[in-house]
């Protein structure tokens, strides 16, 4: 079990200091050997869905979870609030939790709904695809016909953003305003899914078939894979030029990340989100362009990497805001400023 550990640790470690392009050299369907049987689910780690918040008597007085069974998914969110509804979707590795530290400022002005996308967090069942145009008509099932809302803000953020776009453009009249949250879009014309996949070594490594559920394979692993994660990408993170060595996050929060993405089908569902970045460039070079009032936020320095992608794509780009002291995790690292901005722009 030592060597097996000490293989894995430096192979994650390895693909962070790999640059992209050389994690794309490795064949489409290689496949890594290994001694041992994957360990899969552990006893105890998945936890309950509720493990993060059930003794905050705060949140519990203002906040529930709710299960929807949508298609054949039981998706799990969590509302609270009054006022006109806004829905959120979080990216990669992430759930609904990736709101908490906004929730309280948003539920003042909102009825707001943190839903967990499709296979992952305390979402079960598997979708038809993780394709970002088959995810958003999931979430527009749950607003339709369960939440029973006609209009919503939607603010998305990272890979939730790419199922936000879609949701904006199949839906546009169901959709008030749109805060779309530092993630570029792919596109045939702006940005192809195989550039895309240059931009960081775990966009690569993430899209290779079996390759990571490989590697990534017992929840050790995915504490490791996602506390490095976590530190690279955050305010000061080597993905910003940085030499940050320590997660933004506290440790109470990496075990509720870990106690979704620590079961197998969960991990294995977030990396199809990268997975399926080719036929999300197709789709979102052939919607229309999203004529919904728009915001963009982006980490700190991130604008104008993240602007041109996006800009072509929403023809009601109202105003663009890079948050400050902020890495990739916008809501996490800065919440105050981004409860600020996006309020100014859904209630204006």
């Amino acid at each position: 079990m030592t060597t097996k550990r000490i293989t894995r640790r430096h192979a994650l470690s390895a693909a962070a200091g790999l640059g992209a392009g050389t994690l794309l050299g490795i064949p489409l369907g290689t496949t890594f050997t290994t001694t041992e049987e994957p360990s899969g689910e552990a006893d105890g780690a998945t936890g309950r869905y509720d493990d993060a918040t059930r003794d905050d008597h705060e949140f519990n007085r203002l906040f529930e979870h709710r299960f929807d069974e949508v298609q054949g998914v039981s998706m799990h969110s969590v509302t609270g609030g009054e006022g006109p509804g806004m829905v959120l979707l979080h990216g990669w590795p992430q759930s609904w939790y990736a709101w908490r530290d906004v929730l309280p400022a948003l539920a003042r002005h909102h009825t707001v709904y943190a839903v967990d996308l499709p296979g992952l967090g305390d979402s079960t069942g598997t979708p038809t695809g993780f394709d970002k145009r088959t995810l958003a008509a999931y979430v527009h099932a749950l607003v339709q016909d369960h939440l029973r809302l006609d209009r919503i803000a939607l603010v998305a953020h990272d890979l939730g953003a790419g199922v936000g776009f879609q949701y904006a453009a199949q839906y546009p009249q169901s959709v008030d305003r749109y805060v779309h949250m530092d993630y570029p879009l792919p596109s045939t014309e702006h940005l192809p899914a195989d550039q895309y996949r240059t931009f960081s070594w775990h966009m690569a490594f993430n899209s290779q078939p079996s390759i990571p559920e490989q590697i990534v394979d017992d929840p050790e692993d995915v504490r490791d894979y996602l506390t490095e994660f976590y530190t690279q990408v955050a305010h000061g993170g080597s993905a910003f030029g940085g030499d940050r060595t320590t997660p933004p996050f506290s440790a109470a929060r990496i075990d509720e990340y870990h106690r979704t993405y620590s079961r197998p089908e969960v991990l294995s569902n977030g990396f199809e989100l990268y997975r399926s970045l080719g036929r999300d460039q197709i789709d979102n070079s052939a919607a229309e362009p999203v004529s919904v009032p728009t915001m963009l936020l982006t980490a700190e320095g991130s604008l104008s990497n993240t602007e041109p992608t996006v800009a072509p794509l929403l023809n009601e780009l109202r105003s663009a805001v890079e948050i400050p002291k902020a890495g990739h995790w916008l809501a996490e690292e800065n919440a105050e400023a981004v409860a600020q901005e996006v309020l100014a722009f859904t209630t204006e």
